[in-house]
């Protein structure tokens, strides 16, 4: 079957999973990444190693979950595919097994306000997703609620999550929330961080509106 999107999308992405594994958010067959596309989105495919995916490997879904195209897509399809039902400005989406992030999604603790970087995420807080089986639906609603008026979150007992306008964007973001995750966590090893009043955080959250590095 043709493929539906333009081929530089299909490249674009592919680079993107590479590159996920490169700075160490992934490895092996873990995680997946997507973007938007006319007809709905293009994500990696299911089981296979991401640092040697290519652009043939890409598979296109609609919003309404049909694979247009001979493939397999990730078995975390439905929230890649609700998040962009969700979020109009979401243009790609970065799902990572990343080990800082893995650690704190398996003591299900959100990521609290330690740090102001935690407002690049959207918010005062980085929430972490109640655990529900990879690839249900159960999972991705949850995802949703943690993501309500955020761009990233934790998935307890998985992962993390992470959106943005534009590929490297979603990238960048997830990488700051593994780093954020292991600064928070070696905190946590010293004793109770001191955490940043919602005052103080709002004050960021306004100067993050014209950052440049924004998601």
């Amino acid at each position: 079957m043709s493929k539906l999107c333009a081929p530089n999308l299909r490249i674009s992405l592919a680079a993107l999973a590479r590159e996920s594994v490169h700075c160490g958010l992934n490895q092996g067959a873990s995680g997946n990444v997507s973007m938007r596309s006319r007809a709905g989105f293009l994500i990696t495919p299911s089981g296979q190693n991401m640092a040697a995916l290519t652009a043939d490997d890409m598979v296109e879904m609609s919003l309404a979950g049909d694979v247009l195209e001979a493939g397999r897509p990730s078995s975390e399809w439905r929230f890649h595919r609700d998040i962009y039902a969700t979020f109009p400005t979401a243009e790609a989406i970065v799902h990572a097994h990343s080990p800082f992030a893995v650690a704190l999604a398996c003591l299900r603790r959100d990521i609290p306000s330690f740090h102001y970087m935690v407002a690049m995420a959207g918010g005062v807080d980085i929430r972490c997703a109640a655990y529900a089986t990879f690839g249900t639906q159960a999972l991705s609603d949850a995802v949703l609620a943690a993501l309500q008026n955020r761009r990233a979150c934790l998935m307890a007992n998985h992962g993390l999550v992470a959106w943005g306008r534009s590929l490297s964007a979603a990238l960048a973001l997830a990488n700051e929330v593994e780093a954020l995750c292991g600064q928070y966590l070696h905190a946590c090893q010293i004793g109770d961080p001191v955490l940043l009043s919602d005052v103080e955080m709002q004050e960021v959250l306004e100067k993050f509106k014209d950052y440049g590095s924004q998601t």
